[in-house]
């Protein structure tokens, strides 16, 4: 049997000697090196792009962080072979905490001093003012504690053992590291790390491996799950900060409350006292969803660069994967977040300790500068790997993504679903919101919620595919009924090739049918296996349970930002061919049927324009009609179509074409190009292709189907919060896919909202949301479903 290494993967193939035996071989593939992914984004930080990045890194392998030998320390012996952990620990270098007299920089920060009052004039005598700093230092007592050595390395070491008790080992990459070392030597910039939640664990596992490989304690911001007093005490002396309470939440109005100047006032601090942030972008409940902590800690960092409070940041987004989240504190977001405290973190703890074990994977992307100043150079880096490239003042992200004046989303997909706009128009870059930036204020909101969408992006990019998410997805698009164990080997190991193909690097490494047979023994709860004895096989067969469906739904999202792009493709194939099976019937993919590339261009952006680009993992940045383009190459390359000239086949084209062999026209012009065309086909390795890519964005398109066919179910106008309760409990009814996702909700109602099918008004009792004026009559209501329901049908 062939191994899937570190540095490369394995294929299958069945070759039959004359003796007739079948024996089972495995050729390499891609070469001996694994992709090194998450490289910055070209459009947004061109000039990060060679920063920090080099070809070598990638062969340096990889460790398990959680794998502790008496070689990691100066001592040997046999007594140091069983304390080797304690006496590693207890070595590691603990960096300064945040500045002593941090109370006294923080108050004499002029915007705090004007939001106490003191700008106009009321200075008062010594016992006002040290009545308003007595009320500084409550807020930042909020913020953040003094961290506390001994507490820290008492809770590595027992993070420790529960790492080696969860999971098989904890890996990082070796040139990943090296890459993060160099960007913490660059001179007066401060590095940040983004990251997205998995589990609950996630915080308290970063913390702890940047802390083990010298990169010194992270701050690491807390969201807005509700924390018992207790357990908020003890995260704050492992280097937890929190919002202050008055600013959870709050969107408007930060520079005038006390509470919000001075988080601003202390983040500044923390990034001039060169200690590294963590900052989590989305809560375990709300996944590809921006939080509201994440956009206040984001325009936190933004103010304190545009106030110059230090001359650059480097963000470094960080992905985190599991075979199985620890304890099931990760259920798919179906639940809201209920309040943690030290009791129901040990019971997960339980929990956690009694399910499987696992493998956990860490990867770290490029980073990236947000405004590149001129560098300066110190001896200790080499040249070639500062942010800056060229050197000189060259602005990055911020000075990029300006926001400027472009078409709602209302005014490109609204009048192609209502059918008062023949063609749909040249679609430009989808924005956050649907209120164009007019103020100084909005603007800051749109730059930092592209900036959260950004990150969260590449955060899903350089996460590793992980072996469970791979078979998930095999059994639930493509193996519903049932498959031997050899077919299901086959199709592994060809989903692996795809995955690795596209530049997405796996979280697992050894024998093809170990591997196989570890996922499924992680998996075993929702499958059954049937030994057949005549054939020496093996049948595996999913659980049909609205339970198995919301578990393998879960896992196998993790593939959606792979093939995201194909799958859009997918789904715009299957809509111009439904148009035509009522004519054709058949197969799924009709023999000989052509489809033209104009239609083809239009089907795309509009489920471009639809589907929001965090819930597909793509970057906010890129035009939709360039991603169109990049849709049909890649459709191209995986061999889901085929080009060819036009009439050699039927052409799915619903646009007014002449007579043929008739031309009524009396011009002496040339005739025009003739338009292109690709003829669908099956990759010649891979039936089914089209299929599991379009049930890849089945539950997508379903959740956004099914808010459709709800605007005429509830009654109108209700708060937001009702609505999406109702919303629930309407797509809950429908039967095939499993529970519905509150995420893919709460997408779902945000983009009725940005398309204006509903509007939120101001009640006596609240904003609440209701239907549009146009979408008030059934007949507008039933074309937006229409329109989202061609692209679901298979």
């Amino acid at each position: 049997m062939g191994e899937i290494g570190k540095n490369g993967g394995n294929w299958m193939k069945t070759w039959i000697c004359d003796s007739g035996q079948k024996l089972e071989i495995f050729i390499p593939f891609l070469g001996k090196s694994r992709p090194f992914s998450g490289r910055c984004c070209q459009i947004c930080t061109p000039k990060s792009w060679g920063g920090f990045f080099h070809q070598q890194l990638s062969r340096l392998g990889f460790r398990d962080a959680a794998r502790v030998t008496e070689k990691d320390t100066r001592f040997r012996g046999w007594l140091v072979r069983r304390v080797c952990v304690f006496l590693m620990v207890w070595n590691w270098k603990v960096p300064a905490d945040t500045p002593r007299d941090l109370l006294e920089r923080v108050c004499q920060s002029k915007r705090v001093q004007d939001a106490a009052g003191l700008s106009h004039g009321f200075r008062g005598d010594s016992e006002s003012q040290q009545g308003w700093k007595e009320k500084v230092l409550e807020i930042l007592a909020q913020i953040q504690a003094p961290l506390s050595v001994p507490t820290l390395r008492l809770c590595c070491w027992v993070l420790l053992k529960l790492l080696n008790r969860l999971f098989f080992g904890v890996q990082l990459h070796r040139g990943q590291l090296e890459m993060v070392l160099r960007a913490t030597r660059t001179p007066g910039v401060p590095l940040v790390f983004v990251s997205r939640h998995q589990s609950q664990l996630d915080g308290l596992l970063l913390s702890f491996l940047l802390f083990s490989q010298g990169l010194g304690v992270p701050r690491v911001t807390v969201g807005a799950q509700p924390c018992s007093p207790h357990l908020r005490a003890l995260l704050s002396r492992l280097g937890g900060v929190f919002l202050p309470w008055r600013t959870e939440g709050t969107r408007s109005n930060r520079d005038k409350e006390l509470p919000e100047v001075v988080l601003a006032a202390y983040v500044e601090e923390v990034l001039r006292s060169q200690q590294a942030l963590l900052i989590f972008l989305e809560e375990p409940q709300a996944p590809r969803q921006l939080s509201g902590p994440a956009r206040a800690w984001l325009a936190a960092l933004l103010r304190a660069l545009r106030g110059r409070a230090v001359p650059d940041l480097l963000l470094l987004p960080v992905g985190i994967a599991y075979d199985l989240a620890p304890g099931g504190l990760q259920q798919g977001g179906e639940d809201p977040p209920c309040p943690l405290g030290l009791g129901s973190c040990l019971r997960a703890l339980c929990r956690a300790l009694r399910q499987p074990r696992g493998c956990a994977r860490v990867d770290f992307a490029q980073p990236f500068s947000l405004q590149v100043q001129q560098p300066r150079i110190s001896p200790e880096i080499p040249p070639g790997i500062l942010p800056g490239g060229e050197g000189g003042q060259t602005p990055e992200f911020v000075a990029k993504n300006q926001v400027i004046s472009r078409e709602t989303l209302e005014e490109l997909l609204l009048p192609t679903i209502l059918g008062t706009c023949p063609v749909l128009p040249e679609a430009k870059s989808r924005s956050p919101s649907p209120t164009m930036a007019t103020s100084l204020e909005k603007e800051e909101e749109m730059l930092v919620m592209k900036l959260g969408l950004h990150c969260l992006s590449d955060t899903m990019s350089c996460s590793a595919i992980m072996a469970v998410e791979i078979m998930s997805a095999l059994l639930l698009y493509r193996h519903r009924q049932g498959v031997l164990l050899s077919r299901l080997m086959l199709d592994f190991s060809w989903l692996l090739e795809e995955i690795l193909l596209r530049r997405h690097d796996v979280g697992f490494s050894g024998q093809l049918r170990a591997v196989v047979w570890h996922s499924l023994h992680l998996l075993r709860a929702h499958v059954t296996f049937y030994h057949l004895r005549p054939l020496g096989d093996v049948l595996v067969v999913p659980e049909v349970s609205a339970e198995a469906w919301r578990e393998l739904g879960h896992h196998s999202a993790a593939l959606l930002p792979v093939f995201a792009c194909e799958a859009v493709g997918a789904c715009a194939i299957r809509a111009l061919l439904l148009e035509l099976l009522p004519f054709l019937g058949g197969p799924p993919v009709p023999p000989g049927i052509s489809l033209s590339q104009d239609e083809l261009h239009q089907k795309t952006l509009e489920l471009l324009q639809l589907l929001p680009p965090n819930l597909l993992g793509l970057q906010p940045c890129q035009p939709p009609e360039c991603r169109s383009q990049d849709i049909l190459d890649k459709l191209l390359l995986c061999g889901l179509l085929q080009a060819e000239e036009e009439n050699e086949h039927w052409v799915c084209d619903v646009s007014l074409q002449p007579w043929p062999g008739v031309d009524f026209s009396d011009s002496d012009s040339d005739n025009e190009a003739p338009k292109r065309c690709f003829k669908v086909s099956e990759p010649p390795g891979c039936p089914g292709l089209l299929l599991f890519l379009c049930r890849l964005l089945c539950p997508v398109l379903r959740s956004f189907g099914g808010a459709a066919a709800f605007l005429g179910q509830t009654c109108w106008p209700q708060p937001e919060a009702a609505c999406l309760e109702a919303l629930l409990q309407f797509l809950a009814q429908e039967e095939g896919w499993g529970p519905p996702s509150r995420s893919l909700a709460l997408s779902s109602l945000q983009t009725f909202k940005e398309m204006g099918v509903l509007e939120e008004v101001q009640t006596p009792t609240g904003p609440q949301l209701q239907l549009t004026q146009p979408f008030l009559t059934a007949t507008n209501r039933e074309k937006l479903e229409a329109f989202i329901h061609q692209f679901t049908q298979s």
